[in-house]
């Protein structure tokens, strides 16, 4: 029997009226193990089953109902433009809150699932397919089996009880589906929100005596900068985990200032969940290590390719995608531009998918090094840089939310400072009132293309 899942019935027994999950109301760990039941019961025999839910307590059991029954359990990505969406879910049963998005497809809804209570009984594996983040092209299908094994190994019971975390990455996106699953597994208490938003996130921590979240690195910085922050109590957050992109070392600074010495940084990709990570311990005192994600952990590897890519093999690997081959021991290339230090700590300058080449001599300018130049200047909240068309092959453009007055000249000649050469300065500037972000958390470089370059 799959290990996973008899941990997960197991805790699921053992919480009995101890709340599972805030979500608008409560549900204890034995409601949550009913509605497991009558969700089991009313999915039937299902070969491929599609989760397209928002954030609610029966997205996370429709996934294990599914799992219990041996189906193969795809989460439909959050973000995805609505044709991959379709296109990611072809040929499955799609459970969806959102029927109107799905013409054409054999779709049900949760109310279609209230079926009679049947008996749990575990298969011996797990099949799951997550997406790729999409932001970059249509996602592409990655297939996960042994890695919730792992999962199931890592997360165990705090010997200080059960603990209370704070949900706001989507459930059906690698980094919210773990986060959840494994709060479940240590027997926790899981605060739900559905989306992001920096108010409510600081009075769910007060509220809630919130010790454990998740945030990437905008979701960081607008907690950071909201003015309610000053005055809300922090004290029971015992562990901040930061991820998803590279995060402005005098962000994770503040952070270690806010929070104190609880602050760490991951580093991990759908295709392998967990490739690096730095505690706080490792930071404080050491201002060099603030752009790391840290070193390489255990069980997995990592290698810099001639080209500056960092490629990683070991045991968080995906099986591999979907219609491809097994991936077994082989190196994956994970998109990433990195370097490592001589104490092994690695550092990423950029997606490869990010460098804009500019220049009569193609100059590779690393946008995320440009982003952090320009995030330094005391006017700025936070930048995002991009390549736009130019007449002789791509310019630098900044974005930026603004925290006072400053010109674009200014912004220009802070980054001829940083960096003394004028490939790295960018040709324009254009000030928002806020980045737009995927649902996932990360800046939305491709919607930003499309705001600077429109008519």
């Amino acid at each position: 029997m799959s290990f996973f899942l008899t941990k997960v019935l197991a805790a699921l027994d053992d919480g009995g009226d101890r709340v599972l999950f805030h979500a608008g109301g409560v549900m204890t760990y034995r409601q949550a193990r009913d509605r497991l039941r009558r969700l089991h019961g009313g999915l039937g025999t299902v070969e491929t089953l599609a989760v397209d839910l928002r954030n609610r307590p029966e997205t996370v059991l429709v996934q294990l109902a599914a799992l219990l029954r041996g189906a193969t359990v795809l989460m439909v990505p959050a973000s995805a433009p609505a044709r991959d969406r379709l296109a990611a879910a072809s040929g499955a049963t799609v459970v969806t809150d959102r029927p109107a998005d799905w013409p054409g497809t054999d779709v049900r809804t949760l109310d279609d699932l209230d079926g009679e209570p049947a008996p749990l009984d575990p298969p011996d594996t797990v099949r799951l397919l997550f997406p790729t983040g999409g932001t970059t092209g249509t996602p592409k299908l990655i297939r996960h089996s042994g890695i919730y094994d792992g999962m199931a190994y890592i997360f165990t019971p705090s010997p200080d009880g059960p603990g209370r975390t704070l949900l706001v990455a989507p459930m059906t996106h690698m980094t919210g589906n773990a986060t959840v699953l494994g709060a479940l597994l240590r027997h926790d208490t899981v605060v739900v929100h559905d989306g992001f938003d920096a108010e409510a996130v600081l009075e769910a921590i007060q509220a809630h005596r919130i010790d454990t979240l998740s945030l990437t690195p905008p979701r960081l910085a607008a907690l950071l900068d909201h003015p309610a922050r000053t005055s809300t109590d922090l004290g029971s957050v015992r562990s901040l985990s930061l991820g998803a992109a590279p995060l402005p070392p005098h962000r994770l600074a503040q952070a270690l200032d806010v929070f104190g010495p609880v602050v760490g940084q991951g580093y991990g990709l759908t295709e392998a969940p967990m490739i690096a990570s730095i505690s706080a311990a490792e930071l404080l005192g050491r201002p060099d290590r603030l752009g790391s994600v840290g070193r390489i952990v255990p069980g997995m590897e990592a290698r810099i390719t001639g080209d500056g890519e960092v490629e990683v093999r070991g045991l968080s690997m995906m099986d591999g995608y979907l219609g491809g081959p097994e991936i077994g021991a082989g190196w994956l290339r994970t998109g990433d531009l990195g370097r490592f230090d001589d104490e092994g700590y690695l550092f990423l300058l950029d997606r490869a998918d990010d460098v804009v080449v500019v220049g009569e001599h193609g100059t590779k300018v690393p946008s995320t090094v440009v982003e952090h130049a320009l995030a330094t200047h005391p006017a700025v909240r936070s930048a995002a840089v991009i390549g736009v068309p130019g007449l002789d092959g791509q310019l630098l453009h900044a974005v930026v939310v603004a925290d006072g007055e400053v010109s674009p000249e200014e912004l220009r000649q802070h980054a001829r400072e940083a960096f003394g050469q004028e490939h790295y300065v960018p040709a324009g500037v254009d000030f928002v009132d806020a980045l737009p972000l995927t649902d996932v958390g990360k800046v939305d470089k491709r919607a930003l293309v499309q705001l600077v370059t429109a008519p």
